[in-house]
């Protein structure tokens, strides 16, 4: 038998109660040497060592190409010949930079160290010698024997043995898993729950001598492939039958289990991938501009050393071959090494501190997110969170937005509106839920309201037992799903997968046809106060592949019955012919879609008692089978006995928009958004959804994929597309015709693009002129690759949001992810960059939150960039005079204070509360948000426009002071000293006009920043210090004599207003230009969008499903943002600090 396993693929031999064979096995490491096939217990997410921190923090640290950069300008400083400034001038701000980043991920791995002990120290129950001991987690190896009691959580996959449960069932939790909050059974195989529970005891359970055979480790949490080799024979293991790590024992009061698999060898654990790092638009800009900076250094030290050395020949000509002047008399040589003293010298202009001061800034605006009231909303206690910090400014730049409907869109409260049965609707849906009147229901004892459909006749069917078809729907709706049923004060409280299911068994059991219980053998239902139990032969689970799931019972008669419930595109492809009542339920169907019905059709098929057993054979053999093969094999079979369906009637459930949702997307469309929405809802429902939250205007003419492929195939697809739209009245001109155009397209629509890649680049120029596209019937996959699409052919940064498991690869492939912390489970929040409570929040944390991040971070890297350049490149133009000598202009320590004192306290407030427009100016005028759609503050342009503006403040900061001072008796120390006080100055003076918006913080840090350099200067440069080291304090009293000269503070001055004169001529233009900036953006504004559904002329009226949402969702919470002067919140155009025209 052991053969025959290890053939079919079955190669993990776990022996029950055999410590010392798995343990001789277990996996052990020296270095990078590893050996061993079964992993310990422990887990082991921490990086560090106190042997290891220190190489390997560094080591990752310089991966960074700047740190790296900085240390081989720390190499070449040591080397006395080129040093042109001191060595501790560049370690210094290095040295802080690593410090705190080495700090940072410290923290951050010793929290980490501390939850790994917390984990690895739980207490669990361990059968060894025939009893069972209390040990730890870190103790468990692969076959262990476990007892597990109530409420704990399991520490290992285990292999159910039996359970306190009847027929070994046990429930289990899996949110820490899949967020799912729903209860889910396992249960025991057959033969070790009558041979362990017969006789229970703990010397049975350590006789057991079971071996398994499975599948290696794997990432697969809903897929397991064993068998179980005992007392001679071999036993199918399925997922049924394992128990997950993580997962967390419930309403059982024990259960036994033996490991499978241990540490980093379980499922959960294999699930634990690097996560892949999002990286922002502007991010990509900077690193870009950096790489400029450094070949423009380079380049630069290149020109001034050919200086050098041309400077050398002539002063050999001049002052004869042994000048001091010329090193070692080879002008070469010298100019060889002036190129290392430049870029020495130039070192600053790289900004190294940015880095670590976008991490800072992005995690206070982090803070702000998850600070803000106006995005908590009360009844689920959910505040916003930012879960990934690095993507603030990303909101601000969003141009598609990529949206889930149920759930995301709607409230997914779903409620039980019509039915149609054998071509009769019962219910009337428009009718609002909470005024129908309830039918009397007192005869049924299991009834607990909620079921919001008047239907006494259908009542009257069902109690008289006068029509077959409804009982066989209401049956099909009890005994068809996956429900767990929960008893509480002698009533079933129903624990559902999805809240489909739930709103389907509720129903059922309001009508009448109450489910109880189920066990893996069979399902208890009690019909009209009769209680049946139906033998559970097999069940075909839903899959968003399959979209569909059957159940093959045993009726308490005898005969053989397959329900089935899915899509219709799914159950009516597998009808028998000539199928009775299907053109009226065809009808009710539509009738369904157009009142914003979520539908499910729900079929029958008597299954012959021969077909059956050669099914059940065939269904076995594939269970021994190699993965892939037996996949495809169960597909295969499950499609077989999914056929010749009888159609007896179709579900309609109501999923009410969420508050807010059609005001949100209005104005996000104002604010230049493109909103998609990707379901797989019917084609009419989601249209029906798209007027109601006026995602469609009532004027949008519909382009569905036939009309749109012979467009796409057409010689030129874009004068064919405007043609056809051009023939309709509304269309007045191109844009226009683009602007109230749709498109409209299903998944399998979809797949053709995989054979047609050359379409995608069409497709989106198509698009991008389109009001909106909705995508129908799609897998998730196809979700995920609709946003990739979208990333490939467009520039714009996509958002996708979700609120479910279906949405997280989307999630995952959008440059933003976003999750609705909703009913479906945690899964969307847990693989968000951002998680909101209700769509509605988006407004606030894209028009709030997301353009202000955009705004400061924007100008927070254009001033840095314009400092750093500014004040580096003054040492370029001394050296036109100092004969290439590579000697500094500055001060030593000035160079090292002047970024991490002197101007970096200011520009960290104007990235922290900068704002131009108040939250409510913001939310007013959405326009305002194209700024970032456009890139108005971070194109390569704006940053080019900035590093210009810095050469011009240095050209201004050299030779206004040069040419005060020419030929003059001032001295070096005294120009040095002039040109850093107006590099300060101007530093600060472009500060002060950049901030919009004051706080006593903004203040403060400037008024603090000029004392600084006043007292730091004052420190370096006195005697004291000059006695101490005077080679390092060498401007011995300079700030005493100049501090008190006129001409030195007019010098500065000057330099000072000539630097900043272009950002003042700047600004006093935009103040001119203001009224009529300010008069624009009120002119595009449009009207608040109105709430009632309307529909494009000639289409069938079709009724709204939105309806107001839960009272209370934080209205009565308000944010403490203060606002600033509305005359800001004006549409301009916004460049860099050198044109000062980039503020709004």
């Amino acid at each position: 038998m052991a053969e025959e396993s290890l053939e079919s693929g079955l190669t993990w031999e776990v022996r029950a109660n055999s410590r010392r064979y798995h343990k001789r096995r277990q996996k052990k490491s020296f270095r990078c040497f590893r050996w061993g096939r079964y992993a310990d217990n422990v887990i082991r997410s921490h990086k560090f060592s106190p042997l290891t921190f220190l190489p390997l923090t560094l080591f990752e640290q310089f991966q960074r190409v700047a740190n790296l950069y900085f240390l081989l300008m720390v190499v070449l400083q040591s080397v006395p010949v080129i040093s042109s400034i001191p060595w501790y001038i560049t370690i210094i701000p290095l040295a802080i930079i690593l410090s705190v980043r080495g700090m940072k991920d410290l923290a951050s791995d010793m929290a980490r160290r501390r939850s790994d002990g917390e984990i690895n120290s739980r207490p669990c129950d361990v059968l060894v010698s025939q009893s069972f001991n209390r040990a730890q987690w870190r103790d468990l190896h692969v076959g262990d024997v476990l007892r597990i009691h109530k409420n704990q959580v399991i520490p290992a996959d285990l292999l159910l043995l039996c359970s306190s449960e009847p027929h070994s069932l046990c429930y289990v939790e899996t949110a820490d898993i899949d967020g799912e909050t729903n209860l889910k059974y396992r249960q025991a195989l057959g033969a070790t729950h009558s041979e362990l529970t017969s006789r229970p005891s703990q010397e049975t359970l350590a006789a057991f001598d079971g071996v398994v055979f499975c599948e290696e480790p794997n990432n697969r949490l809903y897929v397991f492939r064993g068998q179980l080799h005992w007392r001679g024979k071999r036993f199918l293991l399925e997922n049924e039958h394992i128990l997950l790590r993580g997962t967390v024992l419930r309403n059982t009061e024990f259960a036994y289990g033996v490991a499978i698999y241990t540490g980093a060898d379980t499922k959960i654990m294999r699930n634990c991938g690097k996560l892949r790092v999002k990286r922002t638009r502007t991010e990509r800009g900077f690193n870009r501009v950096v790489m400029g900076i450094v070949l423009c250094v380079l380049l630069t030290a290149v020109l001034l050393a050919i200086g050098a050395g041309v400077f050398s020949s002539w002063a050999m000509s001049h002052a004869g071959p042994l000048t001091p002047l010329v090193v070692d008399g080879n002008p070469a040589y010298a100019g060889f090494l002036m190129f290392w003293s430049y870029i020495i010298l130039l070192s600053p202009a790289m900004p190294i501190a940015l880095y670590i001061s976008f991490e800072v800034i992005h995690s206070v605006h982090s803070l702000f997110i998850n600070w803000d009231l106006e995005m908590y909303w009360q009844p689920a206690d959910g505040p916003a969170q930012a879960r990934n910090t690095s993507l603030n400014e990303e909101l601000g730049q969003v141009g598609y937005l990529l949206s889930d409907k149920t759930g995301t869109l709607t409230q997914n409260r779903l409620l039980f509106r019509q039915c149609c049965i054998a071509g009769e609707i019962y219910g009337d849906a428009s009718v609002q839920a909470e005024e129908i009147e309830p039918m009397d229901l007192s005869w049924n004892p299991f009834s607990r309201g909620g079921l919001f459909m008047t239907a006494p006749g259908l009542l009257d069917k069902l109690r008289g037992r006068q029509c077959p078809f409804s009982t066989q729907f209401l049956r099909a709706l009890s005994l068809c799903h996956t429900v767990m049923a929960q008893w509480k004060e002698e009533a079933p409280v129903y624990q559902a997968a999805s809240p489909d299911e739930e709103a389907l068994v509720g129903a059922a059991r309001e009508l009448g046809w109450v489910f109880l219980s189920r066990t893996r053998e069979c399902v208890v239902v009690s019909e009209l106060g009769v209680t049946r139990q139906y033998q559970l032969l097999a069940l075909l689970d839903f899959t968003s592949k399959r979209r569909r799931m059957s159940v093959l019972v045993r009726e308490p008669e005898g005969g053989l019955k397959l329900y089935s419930k899915g899509a219709d595109i799914v159950i009516l492809e597998r009808l028998q012919k000539d199928s009775p009542y299907q053109e009226g339920i065809e009808r009710a169907l539509e009738s369904f879609a157009q009142a914003c019905l979520r539908t499910l059709c729900v079929a029958v098929r008597s299954v012959p008692e021969a077909s059956w057993e050669q099914w059940s054979k065939t269904l076995d053999q594939s269970a021994a089978m190699a993965t892939v093969d037996r996949d495809a094999l169960l597909e295969k079979l499950y499609d077989e006995m999914e056929r010749e369906l009888q159609l007896i009637g179709v579900t309609a459930i109501e999923d009410r928009l969420q508050e807010g949702v059609p005001e949100t997307i209005a104005v996000l469309k104002q604010a230049g958004l493109k909103v998609w929405v990707l379901t797989g809802d019917k084609k009419e429902t989601a249209v029906n959804v798209g007027y109601s939250c006026k995602l469609l205007d009532p004027e949008t003419r519909l382009v569905e994929w036939q009309e749109l492929r012979q467009i796409l195939q057409s010689p030129d697809p874009g004068v064919s597309f405007f043609k056809a739209r051009q023939t309709e009245l509304w269309a007045v001109d191109k844009q226009a015709a683009g602007a109230k155009t749709a498109l409209v397209l299903t998944g399998p629509e979809l797949a053709e693009f995989d054979q047609r890649p050359e379409w995608g680049a069409t497709f989106m120029s198509l698009a991008e002129r389109c009001q909106s596209v909705l995508c129908c019937r799609v897998t998730p996959g196809q979700k995920a690759d609709v946003v990739a699409l979208v990333k490939k052919h467009t520039g714009a940064v996509t958002m996708s949001i979700g609120d479910g498991a279906n949405d997280v690869n989307m999630i995952k492939t959008a440059h933003v992810g976003v999750g609705i912390a909703g009913v479906e489970g945690s899964q969307a929040v847990q693989n968000a960059d951002f998680a909101l409570s209700q769509f509605r929040f988006l407004q606030r944390l894209l028009l709030v939150h997301g353009r202000w991040s955009y705004r400061r971070i924007s100008l927070f890297l254009l001033y840095f960039l314009f400092k750093t350049c500014g004040f580096a490149l003054v040492h370029v133009w001394f050296g036109f005079f100092n004969g290439f000598s590579a000697q500094s202009l500055y001060e030593t320590w000035f160079i090292a204070l002047y970024t991490a004192f002197y101007t970096a306290f200011p520009v960290m407030c104007l990235a922290f509360f900068e704002q131009d427009a108040s939250a409510a100016s913001s939310l007013k005028w959405p326009e305002l948000y194209k700024t970032g759609q456009r890139q108005e503050l971070s194109s390569p342009l704006v940053m080019s426009s900035s590093l210009l503006y810095a050469v011009y403040t240095s050209l201004v900061l050299f030779f206004v002071p040069f040419g005060v001072y020419y030929d003059t008796a001032y001295d070096y120390q005294t120009m040095a000293l002039t040109v850093a006080l107006a590099a300060m100055l101007t530093a600060t003076t472009e500060i002060v006009l950049l901030t919009r918006y004051w706080t006593k913080f903004n203040a403060l840090t400037v008024l603090v920043s000029v004392g600084l350099f006043f007292l730091c200067t004052r420190i370096t440069q006195s005697p004291f210090l000059f006695q101490r080291a005077p080679q390092d304090y060498y401007f011995i009293g300079a700030s005493d004599n100049a501090f008190v000269d006129p001409l030195v503070w007019l010098a500065a001055l000057l330099a000072t207003w000539t630097a900043a004169l272009p950002s003042v001529a700047a600004l006093a233009l935009k103040v001119v230009l203001a009224k009529r900036d300010k008069h624009r953006v009120h002119s595009a504004s449009r009207q608040p969008a109105q709430l009632s559904a309307h529909w494009r002329r000639g289409a069938p009226p079709r009724r709204s499903s939105r309806a107001p949402g839960p009272q209370g969702g934080g209205r009565g919470v308000h944010s403490s943002v203060p606002t600033v002067d509305e005359k800001l919140a004006v549409k301009v155009v916004a460049p860099p600090p050198g044109s000062r025209e980039n503020s709004l």
